[in-house]
């Protein structure tokens, strides 16, 4: 027997190819699914179509969503011309915990990373500029008046920050950042509550 099964092969395939899952580990996922009884599998294979069928990007803030628009920028009690803007879906669920943000969100879907060949055709920054240019494409057709800036504290974050803070200071549009109580290299999604409360309320100037 030269190797597996073909249909184990590519189930195995299928899930190195997700991010930070290696060899080995897509084996030991592949050997758990064979395992499991069929309707277990058949759950699995039902909420991965059901994610990529029913979820789709709020048009305004580019959060994920399973409506026309997400639940935020429908809220008419968020401030929207407070936009904070962060790298993924997962962050906005960060800051929501924390209970201590009104306003709304863009997410960038990514960050510069000009190593990698991201540049902002890669991320959803023409989106984001385009709020700031027409209110009516922002929440509540309000116009932004402050742009918090909330991506990670590293090297491809702050690249991100400073690329739109230049842009929304041309559109003359106040910009912040979340204060430095978060510890630089850590990711958002990891922070607890208490430090992402004390990161928006100490906001600085950029």
């Amino acid at each position: 027997m030269k190797g597996y099964p073909e249909a184990v092969s590519r189930l195995i395939d299928a899930f190195a190819r997700l991010p930070g899952i290696g060899r080995r580990s897509a084996e030991r996922l592949a050997f758990h699914v064979l395992r499991e009884s069929n309707d277990e599998a058949d759950a699995l294979a039902h909420a991965i179509m059901d994610a990529k069928t029913k979820i789709a990007h709020c048009p305004i803030c580019w959060n994920i969503c399973d409506a026309t628009h997400c639940s935020i920028c429908s809220d008419a009690r968020r401030e929207a011309a407070i936009v904070l803007v962060v790298e993924q879906p997962k962050d906005v669920l960060a800051i929501e915990k924390a209970g201590s943000f009104r306003g709304i969100y863009h997410v960038l879907l990514g960050r510069l990373d000009p190593l990698a060949g991201v540049g902002p055709e890669g991320i959803v920054l023409q989106p984001l500029l385009a709020r700031l240019d027409d209110s009516t494409k922002n929440a509540q057709s309000v116009a932004v008046e402050e742009l918090v800036l909330g991506m990670n504290p590293d090297l491809e974050g702050d690249t991100t920050a400073l690329w739109i803070a230049r842009e929304a200071s041309k559109r003359g549009v106040r910009v912040t950042r979340l204060a430095r109580g978060l510890a630089s290299g850590s990711q958002l999604d990891l922070a607890n509550p208490g430090v992402i409360a004390d990161a928006i309320a100490g906001r600085t100037g950029l």
